[in-house]
């Protein structure tokens, strides 16, 4: 082949791939949600949403665990999203190590950057306002970073509870459109 028609042939093809890749359409990109903030709970609707149950299923699945609770007979005492069916616990223990590495794991994918750059894309997606374990506190207002918790039921960390320490299990908040199944990560599924 001489060298004008290897020339013409390979124009040709770079016409036909770049003509290819003008027309292939883009996929579109859900816009991320904003980090909630909180939202307490406001009345009593104990009963387990949507949004709430499948997620808490997705990471039975995925990781591992037990689902715990998600809805809980109100108390005119305190205030729990747990009261408004948009909490659960993931039951896990932090005194077992394969337990402690799964929730290592679910926490490092929950609160990942996204291929496109979106910091903590799953939390937001999901609609998690905070995740508590073994004395720690994620809350998206303080950009989902691990805090000391102590819960105000204990007095002195030494007597507390293993599950007012969250020690054996994982207790997620969401928000209310979260637990309704109405935020970016319930499209197409």
């Amino acid at each position: 082949m001489d060298r004008s028609r290897l020339l013409t042939a390979l124009t040709a093809l770079v016409a036909l791939v770049a003509s290819l890749v003008v027309a292939a359409p883009a996929r579109a990109v859900e816009p991320i949600e904003d980090y909630p903030s909180y939202e307490p709970q406001r009345r009593c609707s104990p009963g387990d949403k949507p949004g709430t149950v499948e997620i808490g299923r997705w990471i039975v699945r995925r990781y591992g665990g037990g689902l715990g609770g998600i809805g809980r007979r109100c108390s005119r005492s305190s205030t729990s999203e747990h009261y408004e069916g948009r909490a659960f616990d993931w039951t896990v223990s932090a005194r077992s190590r394969a337990d402690r590495v799964r929730v290592r794991t679910f926490l490092r994918d929950l609160f990942a950057s996204d291929r496109f750059g979106n910091t903590h894309a799953r939390a937001r997606r999901m609609g998690v306002m905070y995740v508590i374990w073994d004395d720690h506190m994620y809350a998206a207002w303080d950009g989902y970073r691990a805090e000391p918790y102590r819960s105000s039921g204990c007095r002195r960390i030494r007597t507390c509870s293993p599950t007012l320490r969250h020690r054996d299990h994982v207790h997620l908040s969401l928000t209310r459109p979260a637990a309704r199944g109405e935020t970016s990560w319930f499209r197409g599924r």
